[in-house]
C-alpha cells in the first residue's frame, strides 16, 4: 500500500535531514509524526519515526551531560547550500577549498593535514555556496561528528586523487565508513526507499589531478570495487582555470536550487543577493525564506519572469523558475 505522503510531511522530512542539532531533530520528528497519514501503508514508517524520536531524545540528554569539549562541531549554514568535502588522506580536499574560496587551509604533501572542519564561501555568479573541508577518513578512523555533518549537507564531494594507486581503496573505505552507519552516498538526498532508517545524501566524486595518464584506469578500478555505486565522477585539473570553473558550476548545479529576486511594490528590482529555494519551489517557500511572518500573512504575489506573465498575480502555491522576480503582498 503506498504511503501517499503529503507535501507538508515531505518538507518536514527535508528539514529533519538538514537539522544540525539533536534538539532540532526532536522538534521536527514530533511534527512529522503529526503530519504523517495514518493508514496501513505508513505503519512501518510511523514505527521507525517513533524509534528515531526515542533515540534522538536520548541523544539530547547525552549531549547535555557530556563535557563541552566532547560535543559535536557545528558550523552555521550559509549561502545557497552547504557542500562537504570528504576523502582519504592527501585526496585533494584542502586544495579544492583553497582554489574555490578565500579560506586558507593548510595544504601539504604529508597526510592528515586537516585536523578539524574548515568552511569557506565559493562564489558562483551572484550567489555563494558554503564549502567545508573535513578531516580525512580511513578504514580505521572517522571523526564521530562527521556523520551528522554529512547527513545534513546539501551535497557531498568525496575527493579521489587521480594520481594515486591507493585512491580506489581509500575512496571505498570512505564510502564504507558512512554506509556502515546507515548513511548512503547517492544521487539524491532523502530517506532510502528500501530502508527508511538509512539516509541518502546527494553526492558526486571529484577526481583531483584529473590529467594523470592513468586516471581512467584508477576510476574504472574503483567502479569495479563498488559496482553498487552509480555516482557521477568529475575529473578536475586545479591548475586549469577552465576546469576550476567547470567544478564551480557542477557544485552549484548539484544543489538543485533556483535564484529568486524580490522587490517592494513600486520600486525597481535589484538583481543582487537573490534568495535560493529548491527547484520546484513555490511562492510560499520563498516567503518562508524571507520571514515567517510574511509567509503567514501572505495574500498574493506578483511575478515577473519565466514562470508567469510579467506582473501576473499568483497564489502561494505558484511554482517559481530560476531568476524570477517576486513582489510579496501581505
Amino acid at each position: 500500500m503506498p504511503a501517499n505522503l503529503t507535501p507538508q510531511y515531505q518538507k518536514a522530512e527535508e528539514e529533519y535531514r538538514q537539522a544540525q542539532t539533536a534538539e532540532q531533530r526532536v522538534e521536527i520528528l514530533e511534527r512529522m509524526l503529526k503530519l504523517i497519514p495514518k493508514h496501513k501503508g505508513t505503519e512501518k514508517l510511523q514505527a521507525d519515526l517513533k524509534t528515531r524520536l526515542k533515540e534522538t531524545r536520548q541523544e539530547v540528554e547525552s549531549e547535555k551531560s557530556a563535557p563541552r569539549a566532547t560535543r559535536g562541531i557545528r558550523i552555521p549554514r550559509q549561502g545557497a547550500g552547504t557542500v562537504l568535502l570528504i576523502g582519504g588522506p592527501n585526496s585533494g580536499k584542502s586544495r579544492i577549498l583553497a582554489e574555490l574560496t578565500r579560506a586558507e587551509p593548510e595544504v601539504a604533501d604529508y597526510p592528515f593535514t586537516t585536523r578539524e572542519p574548515l568552511p569557506g564561501m565559493m562564489a558562483w555568479e551572484d550567489v555563494a555556496v558554503q564549502l567545508i573541508d573535513t578531516p580525512p577518513v580511513t578504514a580505521s578512523h572517522m571523526e564521530p561528528y562527521l556523520l551528522g555533518m554529512v547527513r545534513s549537507a546539501d551535497a557531498v564531494l568525496p575527493c579521489f586523487d587521480g594520481s594515486s594507486d591507493e585512491a580506489p581503496e581509500q575512496t571505498c573505505d570512505v564510502m564504507d565508513q558512512f554506509s556502515s552507519r546507515k548513511t548512503r552516498l547517492a544521487r539524491r538526498s532523502g530517506f532510502a526507499e528500501d530502508d527508511l532508517a538509512t539516509v541518502e545524501v546527494n553526492t558526486f566524486i571529484v577526481v583531483t589531478r584529473g590529467d594523470d595518464p592513468d586516471v581512467g584506469e584508477r576510476i574504472q578500478f574503483f567502479r569495479e570495487m563498488r559496482p553498487d555505486l552509480d555516482l557521477p565522477v568529475l575529473p578536475v585539473r586545479l591548475d586549469d582555470p577552465a576546469s576550476v570553473e567547470a567544478l564551480r558550476r557542477a557544485i552549484y548545479e548539484a544543489l538543485e536550487v533556483i535564484r529568486v529576486y524580490t522587490k517592494k511594490p513600486g520600486q525597481p528590482v535589484r538583481y543582487e543577493s537573490p534568495f535560493t529555494i529548491r527547484a520546484g519551489g513555490t511562492v510560499e517557500d520563498l516567503a518562508l525564506k524571507v520571514h515567517h511572518d510574511i509567509a503567514a500573512g501572505l495574500k498574493f504575489a506578483r511575478v515577473w519572469g519565466q514562470s508567469a506573465h510579467d506582473g501576473q498575480s499568483v497564489g502561494r502555491e505558484h511554482v517559481l523558475a530560476d531568476r524570477d522576480v517576486v513582489e510579496l503582498h501581505v
